[in-house]
């Protein structure tokens, strides 16, 4: 093969000053039988060289074999090494928190660092470039049987296991790397299309008694208007805590929702008692947010929030369990699931699906009401 054969059938740029020492000696991979790891086989001046490429990728198997290749015709000829540009994990992570913290994501810094406190002592060492998809399944592999050995999963069989919080540690590894391919670290996302692992449904929901208990059980004002308003609005913590009263219009009736998860801006219609619980806040000068804490930006609730919790005798009730009480309630008053779903700012209809077992009564009631009664 010439040079510019070479070139035309898209050869490996780096090889070709090693072409007139590889001319039939190209890389070969396989596997053997009842193991998905990809060997590779290499030829060389009548001399075999095979081992494993430790990945189950095939793609990245070839990539493997011609490096290997490539290491074989250099040492033998006597031709330098190539270097290797060596990315470190945790040096590129701290700097993925730290364009986080710079642009306001207080609450996905958090997440990030619990997610991260479980693979950074995998992958903290680690050459970014190195990293593959087979290294990512091992790691989703090792935290699920991790999961399973603890006390509280004991008997439980794989589809009552909820594996939420690897889950979400794939998805921000997957966001890391996304990060890196934008700096140019690497070229390829190794976390892209790796299976969820079964993750349980979180729908509680709460009676009208319920939902008065609650309220009342909280021991302050701002709290009490806290959960009302989210369950009258179905908006998530973060979205309540950044509304600023330019967002909030009384006289057209209608809240804009800003700055939300999914990037995208949305608005809810105020209803009677919604206008009511807005009205009865007291705006403090100077200050932008519609709940806050002496005129100071509130960050959180959750200390109040268990409070009322406890005062009230609900067990296992979450701040973002109130977003599920408002769409239950719209679903459970006939509501459609499409509608519901723009109220709450979900950008598929997959995720308002999760409702629709909610839906046979209040269907059963409009077919009733449009034909009950009418042919005999």
């Amino acid at each position: 093969m010439s040079k510019n054969e070479a070139k035309c059938k898209n050869f490996p740029t780096y090889l070709l000053p090693l072409l007139p020492y590889m001319r039939g000696k190209m890389a070969s991979i396989y596997r053997k039988k009842g193991n998905d790891i990809w060997y590779y086989c290499i030829t060389y001046e009548g001399k075999k060289y095979q081992g494993t490429t430790k990945t189950t990728d095939k793609q990245s198997a070839k990539l493997i074999a011609e490096a290997k290749q490539t290491d074989i015709a250099r040492e033998k000829n006597d031709l330098p090494f190539l270097k290797k540009t060596v990315v470190n994990f945790t040096t590129v992570w701290e700097e993925y928190l730290k364009y986080s913290r710079i642009n306001n994501e207080k609450d996905t810094v958090r997440r990030k660092g619990i997610a991260g406190k479980h693979f950074l002592p995998v992958f903290q060492n680690k050459n970014l470039k190195e990293i593959t998809v087979n290294d990512i399944k091992n790691y989703q592999l090792s935290r699920k049987l991790e999961l399973i050995g603890l006390s509280k999963n004991q008997g439980k069989k794989d589809g009552e296991m909820n594996y939420r919080s690897v889950n979400l540690e794939i998805v921000t590894l997957s966001n890391f790397f996304n990060f890196c391919i934008e700096r140019e670290y690497i070229s390829q996302n190794p976390a892209i299309g790796i299976k969820k692992l079964n993750e349980l449904s979180r729908l509680k929901t709460l009676s009208d008694e319920d939902i008065n208990k609650l309220i009342a059980g909280a021991t302050n004002k701002l709290t009490k208007d806290l959960i009302t308003f989210l369950i009258y609005t179905g908006c998530r913590k973060g979205e309540a805590l950044n509304l600023k009263w330019d967002d909030v219009d009384l006289k057209t009736g209608v809240i804009a929702i800003k700055g939300t998860k999914t990037k995208y801006d949305r608005y809810i219609p105020v209803s009677k008692p919604l206008k009511s619980l807005l009205s009865g806040i007291n705006k403090i000068q100077d200050c932008l947010y519609v709940f806050n804490n002496n005129g100071a930006k509130l960050t959180d609730f959750k200390r109040s929030f268990h409070t009322a919790c406890r005062n009230a005798g609900l067990k296992d009730l979450r701040i973002h369990d109130l977003r599920h009480v408002f769409a239950s309630k719209m679903v459970m008053g006939g509501t459609s699931l499409y509608i519901t779903g723009e109220l709450l700012g979900h950008r598929t209809t997959q995720m308002t699906k999760r409702y629709s077992h909610l839906l046979p009564d209040t269907l059963k009631k409009a077919v009733d009401e449009v034909w009950g009664g009418k042919i005999e």
